[in-house]
């Protein structure tokens, strides 16, 4: 008695077709054996599939020694995903199914009681079982909603062990899910901040809405108090949303991660991501051993949100080195090797010193030179060269603080913020740069030192000489010049827009 049922994998982001072996046979001591480098998880598989058979008033094969083998054999399993399959296999093997189910994939977690629990990382599941040509996909139903997000694939959602075998049977049908309007799926519990309610700091919204445009990193510089955490939470506000393809990424992300909240499917939102300061080298780049992604790929195509960066530990902000120029980031293991996407806008907030208060005009700061200076120097150079604005924050006056005005609303910086994209798209269609923070180094040739009137051509010369800018810095300057030209919707970068440009290169001292 043989059976043999599709599952899936996950390896990074991607999903790996993994067929199910069932093989029964009368032995006088019964036994349970899972071989094809199960992990724990996998491995008890065997009492929950034993238990979820027997409460689902299916029969158990007593007197038989049940052999459970997971091909490819040279790839870990890992996870309760396997549950399902590992019983319609046992089932099928004993006679109990009869259906054919070769262009079928199964996925899921039993209870005890039959009941099918969620799964993480469905959608990359679904894909690859579409692209290999299944046809039908059996998940469990928080799952369905994600998995009915892949074309030519039946997906049919499942509440219990006993409804999948009664489906397959003909007793019963399940209804197929389509898939559900885009929503937010993984929606924080903070609402971001309006950029009309924040009073004053003119300036650096400015430079906020120069970064959204562009994708560029920004840091905010000031006093305890001034509005940096606040303005870097209105940044979600400006941003325009994600098109279908970024959609789609961030979507498979979230799935891996276990973040999508059940019954959603596309996520629309762009995420914003703020890990705490005593984040780990694995929490934020990711790892493990089995790498997952971290918050820099949880945050791809949106905003990580660094605050207190002078708090973080120095040797896990240089490994943002790397993920910043690549937009991706490549996790290394004995066995195996993962790549996961990072493009994400670095939006990062610090205090001056330890106190909070050098260069405050109303209250003195009460830090030695060498203790400011030993501070500043926990972000290094080359890490500071990879930061394309830097913008004081001061302290706002009580006149200013005191107005019951409203400013300009995220909504109408939004719009401008989503032209400059809408430009940008046009101009690197084909390619796989998306904003003016990613141009390669010819795509700064072309597009923006090309395009320069000889005045900006003379002030960015003159900057560089005087500044000592590296080239990467010289290349940064241009990519946020092209950026303010963009917002202004002109083709050619003039010597305004350059200016503008250079007064964000200020260092921290």
């Amino acid at each position: 008695m043989l059976a043999r049922v599709l599952s899936c994998a996950v390896v990074g982001l991607e999903g790996e077709l993994v067929q199910v072996e069932i093989d029964i046979t009368r032995a006088q001591l019964p036994a349970v054996t899972v071989v094809g480098l199960p992990d724990t998880a996998v491995q008890e598989s065997r009492e929950r599939v034993r238990a979820a058979i027997r409460n689902s008033g299916l029969a158990w094969p007593a007197n038989n020694r049940v052999t459970v083998n997971l091909a490819p054999a040279d790839l870990r399993k890992e996870g309760p995903a396997y549950d399902l399959p590992i019983a319609i296999g046992i089932l099928v093997a004993s006679g109990q199914v009869e259906a054919s189910i070769a262009d079928a994939v199964f996925i899921g977690e039993l209870a005890l009681t039959g009941d099918v629990r969620p799964v993480r990382g469905v959608l990359p599941m679904a894909m690859t079982a579409a692209a290999h040509g299944v046809r039908r996909a059996f998940v469990p139903a928080a799952n369905a909603a994600e998995a009915a997000l892949v074309d030519d694939l039946t997906v049919y959602p499942v509440e219990s062990l006993a409804s999948v075998v009664a489906h397959l049977n003909g007793a019963s049908r399940l209804a197929a899910c389509t898939a559900p309007p885009p929503g937010g799926g993984h929606d924080p519990a903070w609402v971001a901040t309006d950029f009309a309610d924040i009073v004053g700091q003119e300036h650096v919204k400015r430079a906020l809405e120069v970064a959204a445009a562009g994708g560029h990193n920004v840091v905010m510089k000031g006093p305890p108090g001034s509005g940096k955490t606040l303005l870097a939470r209105a940044v979600p506000g400006i941003l325009p949303p994600l098109t279908t393809s970024e959609a789609m990424e961030v979507t498979r992300i979230y799935s891996v991660a276990g973040l999508l909240s059940p019954g959603t499917g596309l996520v629309t939102a762009r995420p914003f991501r703020a890990p705490h300061h005593t984040i780990s080298n694995a929490g934020l780049i990711g790892g493990g051993s089995v790498p997952r992604p971290g918050e820099i790929t949880l945050a791809h195509r949106g905003v990580l949100f660094l605050d207190e960066l002078l708090e973080f530990d120095p040797h896990v902000l240089e490994m943002l080195r790397q993920p910043l120029e690549d937009k991706m980031v490549t996790i290394s293991r004995a066995k195996q090797a993962v790549t996961f996407p990072a493009s994400f806008m670095l939006c990062a907030a610090l205090n001056p010193c330890p106190c909070g208060y050098l260069g405050d005009p109303e209250r003195a700061c009460t830090c030695p030179p060498t203790v400011v200076g030993r501070y500043q120097r926990r972000l290094s150079g080359p890490l500071m060269d990879r930061i394309d604005l830097f913008v004081d924050v001061p302290r706002v006056p009580f006149d200013r603080l005191s107005s019951a005005m409203r400013g300009e609303p995220s909504a109408a910086v939004r719009e401008r913020v989503t032209a400059a994209r809408e430009i940008q798209a046009r101009r690197f269609a084909g390619t796989r740069t998306s904003t003016n923070g990613e141009m390669t180094p010819a795509q700064v040739r072309d597009f923006a030192q090309l395009q320069m009137e000889p005045a900006a051509a003379e002030l960015v010369k003159r900057a560089v000489e005087r500044l000592n800018l590296s080239a990467r810095a010289f290349h940064r300057v241009l990519k946020v010049a092209r950026t303010i030209a963009d917002l202004a919707g002109s083709p050619t970068i003039a010597a305004a827009h350059m200016a503008e440009s250079i007064q964000y290169r200020a260092r921290l001292d």
